[in-house]
């Protein structure tokens, strides 16, 4: 009997058996990247009495693979790929993260200063032609100047880098890019055309959803609840600091690739812009219609409206 308080103190200072960690699959130097590296750095997740287990992966579709098969548990993606693989029997669901980001740049001393001037011109488009910033800005010069847009310039797909590089040696007129590439044009002086988040309002949805969140299997999340919740609670806090009067920016040059303070404010503006709201399902409904009408089946797959279970 006289064991027992010993034993007590020995079994006291054990560790506490490790949490099942969450395996996260992000893209190499993509802006999730920048919060789950904070996260970590401040150990935001042990305070909340999680593991965040970042796996870095190559690209969209090795995302798609790794979180289908099972390598990982959340994504980041969009809704609509959700929707779509819903409807194909896939126990998907997505919680917000950020809002639509991107924008249309012009070289500063352009005379393109309306949608309507990009006619004839050669714009680049990141993404491919179901790129969702894309599909609005083609929906947005239809209701601004009856303008078909996909036929009115000369279209350029490809990668970000690529595009930008074409857009300052002057092969191109104008560039539709994700807000991460706009940021060093614009440190260089290019003139931003258009805010790719301010086109929803303007097509008549005033609560526009956020399109990019994290992916998961439903049946993960049923048995996964606590995780999740204390998830988004670390990463509310993660980016409560990063947007913080005196947070050092310069921590992340490396996974920013900032090199000047003018590209890093630009970085840190851009990121605390994209924080989500709630998801309004009547306007994610609509929002769904909209591309789906534009993008057809390639980009929606078989389901012509929004899958019961898209919004977690």
């Amino acid at each position: 009997m006289r064991l027992a308080p010993l034993l007590i103190v020995l079994l006291s200072a054990l560790p506490a058996a490790a949490a099942e960690p969450i395996r996260l699959g992000l893209l190499a130097f993509g802006t999730a990247q920048w919060e789950i590296e904070t996260m970590r750095s401040h150990r935001l997740d042990d305070v909340h009495g999680i593991q965040v287990r970042p796996q870095e992966l190559a690209g969209k579709d090795s995302a798609a693979v790794a979180l289908l098969g099972g390598t990982v548990d959340a994504v980041v993606g969009d809704w609509l790929w959700v929707s779509r693989q819903r409807a194909m029997g896939h126990d998907l669901t997505f919680v917000p993260w950020v809002g639509m980001t991107g924008a249309l740049l012009v070289p500063e001393a352009s005379p393109v200063r309306t949608l309507a001037d990009l006619a004839g011109r050669k714009l680049g488009v990141a993404g491919g032609p179901l790129d969702k910033s894309w599909l609005l800005l083609r929906a947005l010069a239809a209701r601004r100047h009856g303008m078909d847009l996909d036929r009115a310039v000369n279209k350029s797909y490809g990668a970000p880098p690529l595009l930008a590089q074409q857009l300052e040696a002057g092969r191109l007129d104008a560039l539709l890019t994700f807000w991460p590439s706009a940021v060093p044009l614009e440190a260089k002086g290019f003139r931003r055309l258009l805010d790719v988040a301010a086109i929803p309002a303007e097509l008549g949805l005033e609560t526009p959803p956020p399109l990019i969140g994290w992916i998961f299997h439903s049946g993960w999340a049923a048995s996964h609840r606590a995780e999740i919740e204390a998830f988004r609670r670390a990463e509310a806090e993660t980016r409560t600091l990063m947007c913080a009067p005196g947070f050092d920016w310069t921590g992340l040059d490396r996974l920013t690739r900032a090199n000047d303070a003018r590209t890093r404010e630009g970085y840190r503006a851009g990121f605390c812009a994209g924080m989500p709201g709630m998801a309004d399902l009547d306007s994610a409904r609509r929002l769904y219609a909209l591309l789906a009408e534009l993008g057809g089946e390639e980009l929606v797959g078989p389901s012509p409206v929004l899958q019961p279970g898209t919004f977690w």
